[in-house]
């Protein structure tokens, strides 16, 4: 079968043909420009827990070389400190998850790294694509001089970006919000009274201070700065960024510390959302399916979780075929949840920027506000929580042996310690993206079970039954304890992490069920028309 073609070599690209090498399958890298990235250290990016895990699980080394955990957040408004949060872990509490903060071009270097230590990535650079043509088995695409070629793939993603060539080439419309939201923005090293800990400051005292100002730290002391600008009319010239700078530094130490000016900017947020993000066997993904960034919701971040969305799906059906369900429901699962924070922060604006809007979102008081903003940039509430795929096409229909757990189907698993059958103890999204559902079992003192009789315990001949007889390749993982689980809860869980069901006990049937609907039900790729089919749905029903 011919190999998936990625076209664009941003991180959502590279992480996604990577992804797709984890799970067996071959892909073609088309990269427009020359094979390496201009270091701009204002252009930061923030990975919150699931998305840093992902980039780990793909062997990127930049979040560790290159990358910085936060060790808390505080927000401030006036002189006021208004909140102070730890992150990360901490004996005898349960903080926050720590995101990782590091420049993008270190980011898209690891993984570029990792690409060229991949047999199954081939990265061709100077390919612009000029031409799309689909059938039935596949996708040909042309590339322009100086590499002109065709290129024929199983599949195609487009990943290029906000002016997406491929998006352009499929007719499909980009419609949302232009400007909507305009930052001046400086990297800088100097000593801030706050090392490790990044600072939200609203309507800070001094003159040009402005509405609001974010101080983001990376490693060795550098510093990424934000300053919220007014909707129109400023022009930001380097004399009145350097005023800005020794303003904001002085407004914080008391006097402007000494500080290396590395890099500056101004960048504007844009809103946008593409109508359709498949087209037979053409997908979109990143930037180029959505364009968002408000409040802290970064674009790569959500980019990533479409890659890891995608790439167990279009592995399923690279492998085994896969059912139209199974594929349109990349878009109906992630446009969905993009869609959402988009709904969320465009309701959001005009309370948290001091106008009017719809205060049903978030009533009461300014605190309350500020902690609606800090949570969108911590990963949190409806500005930054991870999505949860509560609605999806995927989801089993509800039946006697399911049970309720401390998370909901649909949404994302807790990161509880697991082990494999032969004895290898690891957290539970290190087993995720290699292509097979996870199967675990939640059974107490599993920590003393000796390996060799694990098979022949308790319930396990009847489970590792039910699970080497599902439609699809499992992995069957135990558990100590699960958040609200029972002992013998059995937990089915999609490769990129999402809970499916769970259930009371051992029930062959169910799972069967729940692991069918997880897949789409039956395959009939060879339509490749984006559509769902008659078939695909009815055996889906039949099962369940």
């Amino acid at each position: 079968m011919d190999p998936v073609i990625v076209v664009g070599a941003g991180p959502v690209g590279l992480s996604l043909s990577l992804a797709l090498a984890a799970q067996g399958v071959p892909s073609v890298l088309l990269d427009e420009g020359p094979g390496k990235e201009e270091p701009r250290p204002a252009r930061t990016v923030v990975l919150r827990e699931d998305t840093a895990d992902l980039m780990e699980r793909l062997d990127c080394p930049a979040l560790r070389d290159e990358g910085l955990r936060w060790a808390g957040w505080r927000s401030v408004r006036r002189k006021q400190l208004v909140r102070a949060v730890p992150l990360g872990e901490e004996e005898g509490t349960v903080p926050l998850p720590s995101p990782v903060h590091l420049p993008q071009h270190a980011l898209t270097r690891g993984l570029r790294a990792a690409v060229a230590a991949q047999d199954l990535v081939s990265m061709v650079p100077f390919s612009r694509v000029d031409t799309l043509e689909q059938d039935a088995h596949g996708v040909t695409v042309h590339t322009r001089e100086p590499g002109s070629t065709w290129w024929r793939g199983s599949y195609l993603v487009g990943c290029d970006g906000a002016r997406s060539t491929v998006r352009k080439l499929l007719d499909i419309r980009f419609p949302g919000r232009t400007a909507v939201e305009r930052h001046a923005v400086a990297a800088l090293r100097a000593e801030l009274p706050w090392p490790g800990e990044a600072v939200l400051h609203r309507a800070p005292p001094w003159r040009t201070g402005g509405a609001e100002v974010t101080a983001r730290p990376l490693p060795d002391r550098v510093w990424r700065l934000d300053w919220l600008l007014p909707p129109r009319g400023e022009l930001v010239t380097p004399d009145a960024l350097i005023t800005r700078i020794r303003d904001t530094l002085e407004g914080w130490c008391g006097e402007t510390p000494p500080y290396e000016l590395l890099d500056t900017g101004v960048y504007t947020l844009h809103h946008r959302l593409a109508r359709r993000w498949r087209s037979k066997r053409a997908f979109l993904a990143g930037d180029a399916a959505h364009l968002l960034g408000a409040l802290g919701t970064q674009g790569v971040d959500e980019g990533l979780r479409d890659a890891e969305n995608l790439a167990w799906k279009l592995a399923q059906a690279w492998h085994q075929g896969a059912s139209e369900l199974l594929l349109d429901s990349y878009q109906a699962e992630r446009r969905a949840a993009v869609a959402s924070r988009l709904r969320a922060a465009d309701q959001s604006l005009p309370i948290l920027r001091g106008g009017g809007g719809l205060r049903t979102l978030m009533p009461g008081s300014t605190r309350g506000h500020d902690t609606l903003l800090a949570d969108g940039h911590l990963g949190c509430g409806p500005l930054g929580a991870p999505p949860s795929y509560t609605h999806s096409p995927l989801s089993p229909q509800s039946a006697d042996g399911h049970a309720s757990v401390g998370t909901a189907p649909g949404a994302p698993v807790a990161d509880v310690r697991v082990t494999a059958p032969d004895g290898t103890a690891v957290r539970l999204r290190e087993r995720l993206g290699r292509g097979p559902l996870l199967v675990i079992l939640v059974a107490p003192g599993t920590g003393v079970w000796d390996r060799r009789h694990w098979l022949t315990a308790g319930v396990m001949p009847r489970l590792v039954e039910a699970v080497d007889a599902l439609p699809v390749k499992a992995e069957l993982l135990v558990t100590e304890s699960y958040p609200g689980a029972t002992a013998h809860t059995v937990l089915l869980v999609r490769p990129d992490g999402h809970l499916v069901a769970a259930f009371n006990g051992v029930r062959p049937a169910e799972l069967f069920a729940a692991a069918d609907a997880a897949r789409g039900g039956g395959t009939d790729t060879a339509r490749g028309d984006g559509a769902r089919t008659t078939a695909s749905s009815d055996r889906t029903a039949d099962v369940n």
